[in-house]
């Protein structure tokens, strides 16, 4: 290839925003050229490092809006501990079809019991996928819609919020709230209904719900609208955190005087 030509063809592929075959044309052609490629084998080559290239920067930009705790995936999450219809349940949400139909995953367990980081694990998987994906805790995702509503762009708020092909809501049942934070909330949940998939923690069952929203009515219809097309998941497991600590202890009784200052 001509030295006089590669930067122009560098620059127009830049203009073109081909920043997979920018990178990689001029090696690929001598590549191309010491193993006697076709035309056509030289371009479908870049067009594959082209496609390769987007997808991870689409992940990579999904990932870094997606506000999700990098180190809760699902690598580092001990799905032995799982009973084997939650193992299964979580097999098919991998898959991602959910989203399709708008489903909704309610995770309920103990302090401790993995939650969290399962959802969090799920999150990220979906990502690899192509999916959008937003987690908040639910004490800061009121905190907004509230100081939103206070503004009136409380629908631009919610529009915002409609990028996301999940939203993971984490610890709903911690948030217990005034009235002010229960609409609010609520009409997150009517938003998103049969519209987009929510995700959520909590470590309250239904029948403890009316601690979060107050009134009965406003209860059962937030239950109604999550539950109608969803998977849930009871993780009736131990505390991870407690039986880390308990390991940590015995670890440390077991080890010697002179190992233990």
């Amino acid at each position: 290839m001509g030295t006089a030509i590669k930067p122009r063809i560098t620059k127009s592929l830049h203009e073109l925003k081909l920043l997979g075959f920018a990178e990689s044309f001029s090696q690929q052609a001598s590549l191309a050229a010491n193993e006697g490629w076709a035309y056509d084998q030289y371009l479908l080559t870049l067009c594959e490092i082209e496609l390769l290239q987007r997808q991870q920067r689409k992940i990579a930009r999904l990932l870094n809006d997606s506000r999700l705790p990098r180190e809760k995936t699902l690598q580092n999450f001990d799905r032995t501990r799982l009973k084997r219809a939650v193992d299964k349940q979580l097999s098919v949400l991998l898959e991602g079809d959910f989203l399709d139909r708008r489903d909704n995953v309610l995770v309920f367990g103990n302090p401790g019991s993995g939650k969290t980081h399962l959802l969090c694990g799920l999150g990220q998987e979906l990502i690899r996928k192509g999916r959008s994906v937003y987690f908040v805790p639910c004490v800061i995702l009121v905190q907004r819609l509230l100081l939103s509503k206070s503004q009136l762009r409380l629908p631009k708020e919610l529009k915002w919020l409609d990028r996301f092909d999940a939203l993971i809501i984490d610890d709903i049942g911690y948030v217990q709230q005034n009235r002010d934070e229960m609409e609010v909330l609520f009409t997150l949940l009517a938003h998103r209904y049969e519209h987009r998939s929510v995700l959520l923690t909590s470590n309250l069952v239904f029948s403890q719900w009316e601690k979060i929203f107050k009134d009965p009515m406003t209860t059962a219809a937030a239950i109604d609208r999550l539950v109608h097309h969803s998977v849930i998941i009871e993780l009736n497991v131990p505390s991870f955190r407690m039986e880390a600590a308990k390991k940590s202890k015995q670890g440390q009784a077991g080890a010697s005087p002179a190992a233990r200052e």
